[in-house]
């Protein structure tokens, strides 16, 4: 492993310092973005899922409803409630879809053009982070996976 000046640097780590300080904070700021809209799509999944799991326990209740002897009722339910939209004219993969295609393909599309101005290298304002704040040579502070403390 070759050491530069700075013990806390190593040469496999991205060279944030080789770029425009103000220029990596602001692709840094849009690919915290970005992870905010990976939650934010995930938590959008999770609506999915657990949209779809009600429905077929709406759909069960309606079952168990028509064996006590509530048969109108159960109809009723079934018809109004198993398989409605969540949304006008979409079902909940309509909404990931959309969501998908409307925005974050969009911001994703941005943040990777953005990183032009960083020489195409991801999570470079991390990078110095972890340059910042790691002990050089101390167990659990390895600057890669294959770096190993004395």
């Amino acid at each position: 492993m070759t050491q530069t000046s700075d013990p806390r640097l190593d040469d496999h780590e991205p060279a944030a310092d080789a770029y425009d300080p103000a220029t990596v904070a602001a692709v840094g700021k849009l690919t915290e973005a970005l992870e905010i809209i990976e939650v934010a799509r995930g938590h959008l999944y999770q609506f999915h899922r657990l949209t779809g799991t009600a429905d077929f326990a709406v759909e069960s209740a309606a079952d168990q409803l028509r064996e006590a002897g509530h048969d109108t009722f159960a109809a009723q339910l079934v018809r109004e409630l198993v398989g409605r939209n969540v949304l006008p004219g979409r079902w909940t993969f309509q909404v990931v879809e959309d969501y998908d295609e409307t925005y974050y393909r969009c911001l994703r599309e941005w943040e990777e053009r953005a990183r032009q101005f960083t020489g195409g290298q991801r999570h470079l304002h991390e990078a110095e982070l972890k340059r910042e704040r790691r002990t050089n040579g101390k167990a659990g502070h390895a600057a890669t996976p294959d770096e190993r403390a004395e």
